[in-house]
């Protein structure tokens, strides 16, 4: 079925508000309940990407509670806390990490306007304590009853929506694609426009094709992936 203009603008309007520079890395949290509902929170704010370190032998697996925000988040998996920090530091973002400890502050007291990360820990256990040398800030979210510390998928939505209310009142969430660089954004639009042709692509190891102001692929497809559009 070709993609109809106004499926390919809510695409657009979408990706239009996505921020790149807001992410979360997420540490042993293996439960499919917790990860998909943490990767659902991520569309809903704005988040482009989420990061994991999974147990050894353990797969990363999702269920119906992500409601297919898999398509729109992309989930990169990494081998290790140290590696994983080292490649977000690397772009920038600052480090903030859960934890209850005498060094972390409400998170209500931070500022998330610049690029950032949030490290979040499995609930059983929490952050490794390597991760938690390496992060810049260690936050916590005050409980007021028996419990120390919320759900991880609670604590995830609560973390982003705090950051999403601070860019928002600092006029800071994108609107136009700026939040994304250029060729990125082409190559996301794409890929969600169009994920058949761009999974044909990538192994026949071109570029996608162009696209026209309403979505339609410009340049001529064999006849096998002109039928997955």
């Amino acid at each position: 079925m070709p993609l109809l203009p106004r499926r390919f603008e809510r695409l657009k309007a979408v990706l239009n508000r996505r921020m790149g520079d807001l992410t979360v890395l997420l540490e042993h949290v293996d439960k499919p309940h917790n990860l998909s509902a943490i990767l659902r929170s991520c569309d809903a704010v704005g988040v482009m990407e989420a990061h994991v370190v999974s147990l050894p032998g353990r797969p990363r697996t999702l269920n119906d509670t992500a409601k297919g925000s898999q398509k729109w988040v992309e989930l990169l998996a990494h081998a290790d806390g140290a590696t994983a920090l080292a490649h977000l530091k690397e772009r920038g973002l600052r480090i903030f990490g859960t934890q209850l400890g005498v060094a972390a502050r409400d998170y209500r007291a931070c500022d998330y306007t610049g690029p950032c990360a949030f490290v979040l820990g499995a609930e059983k256990w929490g952050l490794s304590e390597a991760t938690i040398q390496l992060v810049d800030q260690a936050i916590f979210i005050p409980m007021q009853g028996m419990v120390q510390s919320l759900n991880v998928s609670v604590a995830a939505a609560t973390l982003l929506f705090e950051a999403l209310r601070q860019r928002q009142q600092a006029g800071l969430v994108p609107s136009r694609g700026e939040g994304i660089e250029p060729l990125r954004y082409q190559r996301i639009l794409f890929e969600w426009a169009y994920p058949e042709v761009a999974r044909w692509c990538r192994q026949q190891g071109r570029p996608y094709p162009e696209l026209n102001g309403e979505g339609t692929i410009l340049e001529e497809l064999p006849r096998t992936q002109r039928l997955r559009c």
